[in-house]
């Protein structure tokens, strides 16, 4: 092999890729990331199929005389306790569940994450405050305090978005404090306050940029819990309410009607536990690709 073709190997083997593109490779080559991926493009492409081809007329139609219909050619998932189509209304109701969690899981990551940092780069009594106000809510079980928070604001899908953005903030706001003190000492932050860069600029162009990577794994990861979450205050009538088919008000209506028709809380228990298990994978690929332990 001629001494061109070494260097041309070798400048190919030690080409840096961008990150992004790096991180893409690590989650292409994780089947389980990539099962996640998959199973979540089909149920978004589902909700938006129900979106623009599924109307509220057509959930909320009633048809009493076919009751409880087993699954069929005619309907897919059968039919509930009215005769309203079970496949319409789960495909339906995915918007709900989907668009609070997404919204919540935001939220509570902009919240999270802004006093976290704080917490993190100024220490002291902003710290202790902040913190301690954190210890404070994550005492009270999720769902207690999402309770609490729509029963007195009221039970509506803007409140219930509130309560379980509030209730996710905690988690966010430890990881980025956490996140925040590992770089708070580096030399780029130092260089930074040595030019006069105001605190509240370098914390969040300095700092926080590079302590986003547990972030983004715990963002991920959120996402299928508070669809649980979702489902499970609807359960429980606190979430969603009828005729407004959510996948948790969904298995609830069903489970009076369990032993004679099963289908109705097992089609929205799966698209619950699909969505769930699909996040929780890909937060796991997510993990081990932004691991530079992991890096060769």
């Amino acid at each position: 092999m001629s001494k061109k073709s070494s260097q041309i190997l070798i400048s190919q083997k030690y080409d840096r890729k961008g990150l992004l593109s790096e991180i893409w490779q690590r989650i292409r080559t994780n089947p389980g990331a990539v099962l996640g991926m998959i199973v979540l493009a089909i149920l978004f492409l589902t909700m938006l199929w129900g979106i623009f081809f599924i109307s509220y007329e057509q959930v909320t139609k009633m048809n009493p005389v076919q009751r409880l219909q087993p699954p069929s050619a005619e309907h897919w998932f059968g039919t509930d306790e009215m005769g309203r189509d079970l496949f319409l209304r789960v495909i339906y109701g995915l918007r709900y569940s989907y668009s609070l969690a997404i919204g919540a899981v935001i939220m509570a990551f902009i919240l999270g994450t802004f006093l976290g940092s704080l917490a993190g780069f100024f220490g002291g009594r902003v710290d202790t405050i902040i913190m301690r106000t954190t210890d404070i809510m994550s005492s009270v079980p999720t769902i207690l305090l999402g309770m609490v928070i729509v029963s007195v604001l009221g039970s509506s899908t803007l409140n219930l978005l509130l309560a379980i953005g509030i209730t996710a903030s905690p988690m966010f706001v430890r990881m980025s404090r956490a996140s925040v003190l590992t770089v708070r000492g580096n030399e780029y932050v130092e260089a930074a306050q040595a030019i006069g860069m105001s605190n509240f600029r370098i914390v969040f162009t300095q700092a926080l940029p590079n302590a986003l990577s547990p972030l983004i794994v715990t963002l991920t990861s959120r996402m299928g819990t508070a669809i649980l979450e979702i489902a499970s205050l609807s359960f429980i009538g606190f979430g969603v309410k009828v005729p407004l088919p959510e996948l948790g008000s969904l298995v609830s209506s069903g489970r009076n009607f369990i032993k004679a028709a099963p289908f109705i809380t097992v089609f929205p228990g799966l698209f619950i536990v699909l969505t769930t298990f699909s996040f929780a994978m890909l937060g796991d690929g997510l993990r081990d690709a932004l691991d530079p332990r992991l890096k060769k």
